[in-house]
Parts: C-alpha cells; structure tokens; sequence
C-alpha cells in the first residue's frame, strides 16, 4: 500500500489514490460519462496522461478537439462544481507552456483490469455498476488494511461480477441498497478466501 499511495502528482486520500493505480478511478469517470452526457461507451476515450494536467476533453465532427488544462489542483474542480457557471481565482497556479510536453498513451487493460470490468458493468447496467462500486469499496480496504495484494483489488471485483443475481432495476434505493449490502458481503468472503496468498 506504501507504494501504491505514492501519487506522483495528486494527494487525493488514500482509497481515490488506491483507485487511480487500478486505473478504477477511470472507469468510473466513463460511466459517469455516459450518464452525465449521453454518450454512449463506444465514444468515451480513455488515455493515460502522466503529467496530469489535461482533464478531458471533446473531439468534434469537424476533426478539432478541445481540452481542459490545469494543473492538479482539486479546488479548481470542487469551486466550478459548487458555483457553476462562475469560476472564480482559488488560487492555482495557471498551466505553464514553457518548456512542456504532454504525453498520451492507451491504458494497458490487461495490466489495469479495473478499467475494462468497470465499463462492462457499466454497459451491463442494472445492479452491476451498484455491484462494482461496493465491490471495488470493498477489496480497496482489504489492500489498504494488507488483508490482500494489489492485483487482487480486481480479482475480487471480477469474481463479484460474475454472481451478481437477478436484483431487478435499481428505481428505488431500498433496491440499490440491497445490490451494495449483497455486493460488499460477497467481496469480503472473496477478500478472505485469496488474503496474501
């Protein structure tokens, strides 16, 4: 965990750093993504980009693309969210072009397996990304607390996806509760059954 916890460039708390090295963190931004937009998964692009200071980005019909700058900084986000339209100075420093090269590369699923079993469980629908994030929440502890190794966070997630049940649509909270309280005790067991093996 000591390793794992050492962001080279964000502090974001322990479990959302825990969910950046799975590249967990990603996942769930697509899925958000296609519901927060519309668009749907086969249009949202993931890219690794280590230096950090590109957020998203949209690519237009006409071949143009247009991206979002800053340097990791969580009040420039966290202000625009709470006073949207406004952006007001939080007191960032501005992205430097001085010097600068960015790079992009195209995740490595079958290193970073989070991602692609969080885009299935999103495609999937219904009780699997209720399913994903309790699992997820779940076996990111057990790694934190040493009860399991890292590339076990995604073990214990897929074993989790392939049982979900039959829970119906998730229109009720008392609904999705049922898909997270399910989904966290079967992590657990999974958690127990492959600890440090």
């Amino acid at each position: 965990p000591e390793e794992a916890l050492r962001h080279p460039t964000w502090r974001m708390g322990r479990k959302i750093t825990i969910d950046s090295a799975t590249m967990m963190n990603k996942g769930l931004e697509v899925i958000e993504a296609h519901h927060l937009f519309g668009v749907p998964y086969e249009d949202v692009r993931v890219v690794v980009h280590r230096q950090s200071v590109v957020h998203g980005g949209a690519f237009f019909e006409d071949g143009s693309v247009v991206l979002h700058a800053a340097l990791p900084d969580m009040r420039l986000p966290i202000a625009y969210g709470i006073l949207y339209p406004e952006r007001v100075d939080v007191g960032a420093r501005p992205v430097p072009f001085d010097g600068t090269a960015w790079s992009f590369e195209e995740p490595r699923d079958n290193s970073f397996r989070c991602l692609p079993l969080a885009i299935e469980a999103g495609r999937a629908g219904g009780a699997y990304p209720v399913a994903l994030n309790a699992a997820n929440e779940v076996a990111v502890d057990a790694f934190l607390n040493q009860r399991i190794r890292f590339l076990h966070v995604a073990d214990v997630i897929e074993e989790v996806l392939e049982t979900v049940p039959e829970f119906g649509t998730m229109r009720s909270m008392e609904a999705i509760r049922a898909v997270d309280t399910w989904a966290r005790t079967e992590a657990d067991r999974l958690a127990r059954g492959v600890a440090l093996q």
